[in-house]
């Protein structure tokens, strides 16, 4: 399962994005290294924050002018946010870029974290870290979907909800691409949502 994934998110090609001049942001999509069982690390934003606050998203954050890359700038975020040493990731690649409805453009590496590591959440930042095993998107237990018209097509992004957390929006959108990628889960974007319809494909 993390052999495929490895292959295909190393091979894959992101979409480009033209947004010229917008402020950057890397995150990660921590997925753990057990094998049979992967697990996608994701955190809660603290209420305090000025942006997104409360939100479920990937640990990360804007682009430092000292940072020489995107994917740097996933890490140090990253480790600052959770605790995670940047040497305890496997980095395979990037993603599609996406841009927020602040107009950041942002970039998401996939990257293999271990099963058990250190964590220290920012209290500052983050309010908790919790995981969602794969097979939960790869089954698309979403609670709702949200329509969403961008770069001059309409998107239908799942809304899903985990141990009372609302994974939804951008992320579910960063989320949605890298387990079709990665794992097959074939979840439709770019059609309304046809609940009986995917219960027969089941």
């Amino acid at each position: 399962m993390l052999d495929q994934m490895r292959m295909r998110v190393g091979e894959f090609r992101p979409r480009p994005v033209d947004a010229p001049g917008l402020p950057e942001a890397g995150v990660l999509i921590p997925v753990t290294s057990v094998h049979e069982r992967p697990e996608i690390i994701l955190t809660v934003r603290s209420r305090r924050l000025s942006t997104h606050s409360g939100e479920v998203a990937f640990p990360g954050g804007r682009r430092d002018p000292g940072d020489v890359d995107l994917r740097y700038t996933a890490l140090r975020e990253t480790h600052e946010e959770i605790g995670l040493l940047p040497e305890l990731v496997e980095v395979i690649g990037p993603m599609s870029s996406l841009v927020s409805r602040y107009g950041i453009k942002v970039t998401p590496f996939v990257g293999l974290v271990p099963d058990v590591f250190d964590l220290a959440p920012n209290s500052g930042e983050i309010e908790t870290v919790f995981r969602v095993p794969v097979s939960f998107f790869l089954e698309d237990r979403r609670e709702m979907t949200h329509r969403i018209d961008y770069q001059g097509r309409s998107w239908y992004v799942p809304s899903y909800r985990f141990d009372g957390h609302k994974i939804w929006g951008l992320t579910a959108l960063m989320l949605v691409e890298f387990v079709n990628l990665a794992f097959d889960a074939g979840i439709e974007l770019h059609t309304p949502y046809d609940q009986e319809r995917q219960q027969e494909l089941k």
